[in-house]
């Protein structure tokens, strides 16, 4: 059941526009399990760009800070208009990470509820202490000669197949 598809971003506007509409469509989806988003990309490839605009658009007011350091930072969402229990977000980097059981020390297995959505940068540091993704989203700079970055969405569930459904036409992998 997976599907996949590919947008080019030009610029960070563009990077944060399409983590709002991901945004924008969490919000209106019910989670029966925890749902598991992978970043993936080199530094500076716009991942903690891209959770911003998810972030702001959820209704997020603050900065957003990369948890390069701390490593976890949570978010709650009510969503009371729409009869939907708080949707925790937590964004996770685990660039630092000195060794997979170190998650474990963090409490992440206590993370992995339902309406709750995990978004990972450099989830493969976490080994297999972790669920695999529902949603894989590869930030890659094209060639040398075009500006900005290639964004593949890699749907691996039903449920990430559902969320893109809901999100604006042009980041939809389609039915």
């Amino acid at each position: 059941m997976q599907s996949s598809s590919y947008i080019h971003l030009a610029d960070a506007d563009q990077t944060s526009a399409a983590g709002a509409a991901l945004g924008q469509a969490l919000l209106q989806i019910r989670m029966d399990h925890p749902f598991i988003v992978h970043l993936n990309g080199e530094l500076g490839a716009g991942k903690t760009t891209f959770v911003r605009g998810l972030l702001h658009a959820m209704g997020h007011a603050d900065a957003v800070r990369s948890p390069t350091y701390t490593l976890i930072e949570p978010y709650e969402f009510a969503r009371d208009a729409m009869q939907l229990p708080v949707l925790q977000v937590i964004h996770m980097d685990l660039y630092r990470l000195a060794d997979a059981a170190q998650l474990d020390e963090l409490g992440v297995r206590d993370m992995l509820l339902p309406d709750t959505v995990l978004l990972i940068e450099w989830a493969a540091r976490a080994g297999t202490r972790l669920p695999p993704a529902d949603l894989a989203i590869n930030l890659v700079y094209p060639d040398e000669h075009l500006q900005g970055r290639n964004l593949q969405w890699i749907a691996s569930s039903a449920a990430a197949n559902q969320l893109l459904q809901h999100m604006q036409p042009k980041y939809s992998t389609g039915p």
